[in-house]
Protein backbone atom coordinates (compact mmCIF):
# COMPACT_ATOMS: atom_id res chain seq x y z
CA UNK A 1 0.00 0.00 0.00
CA UNK A 2 1.04 3.56 -0.95
CA UNK A 3 0.20 6.53 1.27
CA UNK A 4 0.58 9.84 -0.41
CA UNK A 5 -1.07 12.65 -0.63
CA UNK A 6 1.09 14.00 -3.72
CA UNK A 7 -0.90 12.59 -6.58
CA UNK A 8 1.81 13.17 -9.08
CA UNK A 9 4.30 11.15 -6.78
CA UNK A 10 1.58 8.73 -5.78
CA UNK A 11 0.80 8.23 -9.70
CA UNK A 12 4.74 7.32 -10.20
CA UNK A 13 5.00 5.05 -7.10
CA UNK A 14 1.79 3.64 -8.46
CA UNK A 15 2.59 2.74 -12.12
CA UNK A 16 6.39 2.14 -11.37
CA UNK A 17 5.45 -0.37 -8.24
CA UNK A 18 2.92 -2.37 -10.32
CA UNK A 19 5.26 -2.39 -13.51
CA UNK A 20 7.88 -4.04 -10.68
CA UNK A 21 4.86 -7.42 -10.56
CA UNK A 22 3.20 -5.80 -7.45
CA UNK A 23 -0.14 -5.61 -6.64
CA UNK A 24 -0.73 -1.70 -5.24
CA UNK A 25 -3.60 -0.35 -3.23
CA UNK A 26 -3.17 3.78 -2.63
CA UNK A 27 -4.35 6.24 -0.26
CA UNK A 28 -4.39 10.00 -0.29
CA UNK A 29 -5.01 11.02 3.51
CA UNK A 30 -3.83 9.89 7.00
CA UNK A 31 -6.84 8.17 8.02
CA UNK A 32 -7.94 6.21 5.46
CA UNK A 33 -4.41 5.07 5.30
CA UNK A 34 -4.83 3.99 8.36
CA UNK A 35 -8.65 2.38 8.03
CA UNK A 36 -7.01 0.51 4.82
CA UNK A 37 -3.90 -0.70 6.54
CA UNK A 38 -5.44 -2.28 9.85
CA UNK A 39 -6.63 -5.08 8.38
CA UNK A 40 -2.76 -6.12 8.30
CA UNK A 41 -2.98 -7.76 4.89
CA UNK A 42 -0.19 -5.72 2.99
CA UNK A 43 3.20 -7.42 2.88
CA UNK A 44 4.82 -3.65 2.86
CA UNK A 45 3.09 0.06 3.67
CA UNK A 46 4.87 3.06 2.01
CA UNK A 47 4.07 5.91 4.25
CA UNK A 48 4.67 9.49 4.09
CA UNK A 49 4.88 11.67 6.97
CA UNK A 50 3.20 14.65 6.03
CA UNK A 51 -0.21 13.54 5.30
CA UNK A 52 -4.07 15.47 5.26
CA UNK A 53 -6.30 14.61 8.37
CA UNK A 54 -3.66 12.36 10.15
CA UNK A 55 0.02 12.60 9.70
CA UNK A 56 2.43 9.56 8.85
CA UNK A 57 3.99 9.15 12.64
CA UNK A 58 0.09 8.82 13.87
CA UNK A 59 -0.40 6.89 11.81
CA UNK A 60 2.14 4.07 12.07
CA UNK A 61 1.55 4.84 15.45
CA UNK A 62 -1.75 3.77 15.83
CA UNK A 63 -1.39 0.50 13.45
CA UNK A 64 1.42 -0.48 16.02
CA UNK A 65 -1.53 -0.43 18.80
CA UNK A 66 -3.33 -2.38 16.98
CA UNK A 67 -0.45 -4.83 16.49
CA UNK A 68 -0.51 -4.98 12.95
CA UNK A 69 2.87 -5.93 11.78
CA UNK A 70 3.04 -4.93 8.64
CA UNK A 71 6.96 -3.60 7.82
CA UNK A 72 6.62 0.57 7.17
CA UNK A 73 8.82 2.41 5.34
CA UNK A 74 8.35 6.31 6.20
CA UNK A 75 9.08 8.65 3.17
CA UNK A 76 10.15 11.59 4.44
CA UNK A 77 11.53 15.20 3.30
CA UNK A 78 12.48 15.91 7.51
CA UNK A 79 16.46 15.16 7.62
CA UNK A 80 17.19 16.04 11.50
CA UNK A 81 18.37 13.07 14.18
CA UNK A 82 15.38 13.80 16.34
CA UNK A 83 12.84 13.69 13.48
CA UNK A 84 14.29 9.88 12.16
CA UNK A 85 14.21 9.29 15.87
CA UNK A 86 10.61 10.27 16.13
CA UNK A 87 9.37 7.91 12.69
CA UNK A 88 11.57 4.77 14.23
CA UNK A 89 10.18 5.23 18.07
CA UNK A 90 6.09 5.28 16.26
CA UNK A 91 6.77 2.08 14.71
CA UNK A 92 8.07 2.64 11.04
CA UNK A 93 11.22 -0.15 9.76
CA UNK A 94 12.92 2.14 7.35
CA UNK A 95 12.63 5.58 6.24
CA UNK A 96 13.61 7.19 2.93
CA UNK A 97 14.55 10.70 2.86
CA UNK A 98 13.02 12.89 -0.54
CA UNK A 99 13.80 13.37 -3.11
CA UNK A 100 14.92 9.74 -3.76
CA UNK A 101 15.36 7.53 -6.54
CA UNK A 102 12.72 5.21 -7.56
CA UNK A 103 15.79 2.43 -7.71
CA UNK A 104 16.45 2.99 -3.89
CA UNK A 105 12.61 3.05 -3.08
CA UNK A 106 12.28 -0.96 -4.61
CA UNK A 107 15.67 -1.51 -2.79
CA UNK A 108 14.40 -0.50 0.50
CA UNK A 109 10.95 -2.96 -0.17
CA UNK A 110 13.19 -5.75 -1.53
CA UNK A 111 14.75 -5.34 1.89
CA UNK A 112 12.02 -5.33 4.18
CA UNK A 113 10.53 -8.50 1.98
CA UNK A 114 13.54 -10.15 3.27
CA UNK A 115 13.25 -10.07 6.51
CA UNK A 116 12.02 -12.92 8.65
CA UNK A 117 8.57 -14.35 8.62
CA UNK A 118 6.32 -12.21 10.71
CA UNK A 119 6.39 -14.65 13.54
CA UNK A 120 4.74 -14.07 16.67
CA UNK A 121 8.30 -14.61 18.92
CA UNK A 122 8.54 -16.26 22.32
CA UNK A 123 9.31 -14.24 25.46
CA UNK A 124 12.58 -13.43 26.54
CA UNK A 125 14.51 -12.67 29.87
CA UNK A 126 17.76 -12.64 31.48
CA UNK A 127 18.89 -11.00 34.54
CA UNK A 128 15.97 -10.17 35.98
CA UNK A 129 14.30 -8.28 32.84
CA UNK A 130 12.03 -9.87 30.92
CA UNK A 131 10.00 -8.91 27.56
CA UNK A 132 6.92 -10.25 26.10
CA UNK A 133 7.08 -9.52 22.32
CA UNK A 134 3.68 -10.58 21.87
CA UNK A 135 1.98 -7.79 24.75
CA UNK A 136 5.08 -5.61 24.05
CA UNK A 137 5.43 -6.01 28.24
CA UNK A 138 9.08 -4.99 29.63
CA UNK A 139 9.90 -5.06 33.43
CA UNK A 140 13.28 -5.35 35.59
CA UNK A 141 12.89 -6.89 38.75
CA UNK A 142 8.70 -6.71 38.61
CA UNK A 143 9.17 -2.86 37.92
CA UNK A 144 7.64 -2.36 34.80
CA UNK A 145 9.58 -0.46 32.24
CA UNK A 146 7.92 2.42 29.69
CA UNK A 147 9.53 1.56 26.39
CA UNK A 148 8.90 2.89 23.02
CA UNK A 149 8.08 0.70 20.37
CA UNK A 150 11.92 1.19 18.72
CA UNK A 151 13.38 1.14 22.20
CA UNK A 152 11.79 -2.43 22.91
CA UNK A 153 12.94 -4.06 19.49
CA UNK A 154 16.64 -2.58 20.85
CA UNK A 155 15.84 -4.60 24.41
CA UNK A 156 14.84 -7.37 22.26
CA UNK A 157 18.06 -7.74 20.57
CA UNK A 158 19.83 -7.24 23.52
CA UNK A 159 18.29 -9.79 25.76
CA UNK A 160 18.54 -12.62 22.80
CA UNK A 161 22.20 -11.74 22.54
CA UNK A 162 22.65 -11.44 26.31
CA UNK A 163 27.16 -11.49 27.31
CA UNK A 164 27.83 -10.93 23.82
CA UNK A 165 29.63 -7.72 22.38
CA UNK A 166 27.57 -6.17 19.70
CA UNK A 167 29.12 -3.51 17.48
CA UNK A 168 27.07 -0.75 15.72
CA UNK A 169 27.30 -2.61 12.84
CA UNK A 170 25.82 -5.81 13.86
CA UNK A 171 22.99 -3.70 15.32
CA UNK A 172 22.08 -1.50 12.39
CA UNK A 173 22.04 -4.51 10.20
CA UNK A 174 19.69 -6.60 12.53
CA UNK A 175 17.48 -4.10 13.40
CA UNK A 176 17.37 -2.38 9.93
CA UNK A 177 17.77 -3.08 6.04
CA UNK A 178 20.71 -3.20 4.88
CA UNK A 179 20.20 -0.23 2.27
CA UNK A 180 19.17 2.06 5.45
CA UNK A 181 21.47 4.93 6.24
CA UNK A 182 21.30 4.70 9.99
CA UNK A 183 24.36 6.15 11.74
CA UNK A 184 26.00 5.22 15.14
CA UNK A 185 24.70 8.29 16.15
CA UNK A 186 21.31 7.22 16.33
CA UNK A 187 22.12 3.95 17.58
CA UNK A 188 23.76 5.70 20.36
CA UNK A 189 20.83 7.86 20.95
CA UNK A 190 18.64 4.46 21.30
CA UNK A 191 21.22 2.38 23.65
CA UNK A 192 21.47 5.94 25.93
CA UNK A 193 17.78 5.99 26.43
CA UNK A 194 17.64 2.33 27.13
CA UNK A 195 20.29 2.39 29.21
CA UNK A 196 18.61 4.99 31.63
CA UNK A 197 15.35 3.18 31.48
CA UNK A 198 16.86 -0.01 32.64
CA UNK A 199 18.71 1.45 35.74
CA UNK A 200 16.14 1.77 38.56
CA UNK A 201 17.19 2.89 41.73
CA UNK A 202 19.58 0.88 43.38
CA UNK A 203 19.67 -1.33 40.29
CA UNK A 204 23.21 -2.56 38.96
CA UNK A 205 23.64 -1.40 35.40
CA UNK A 206 23.24 -4.24 32.79
CA UNK A 207 23.70 -2.23 29.53
CA UNK A 208 27.28 -1.86 28.95
CA UNK A 209 29.88 0.34 26.24
CA UNK A 210 32.44 -1.95 25.36
CA UNK A 211 35.70 0.37 24.51
CA UNK A 212 36.14 -0.20 20.52
CA UNK A 213 33.51 -2.39 19.78
CA UNK A 214 29.84 -1.35 20.91
CA UNK A 215 27.61 -2.48 24.17
CA UNK A 216 26.87 -5.86 25.68
CA UNK A 217 23.99 -6.68 28.18
CA UNK A 218 25.61 -8.40 30.83
CA UNK A 219 25.13 -8.59 34.90
CA UNK A 220 28.11 -8.37 35.04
Amino acid sequence: MVVEDDEALRDVLLRTLVESGHVVDTAADGPTGELMGADDSYDAIVLDVMLPGRDGIAVVRALRSLDVRTPVLMLTARITEADTVAGLDAGADDYLRKPFGIAELQARLRSLARREPRERPAAVAYGGIEYDPVSRRATRNGRALDLTHRELIFLDYFLRNAGRALSREMIAAALWPSESEIGSNVIDVYVRRLRAKLNGPGEPPVLHTVRGVGYRLDER
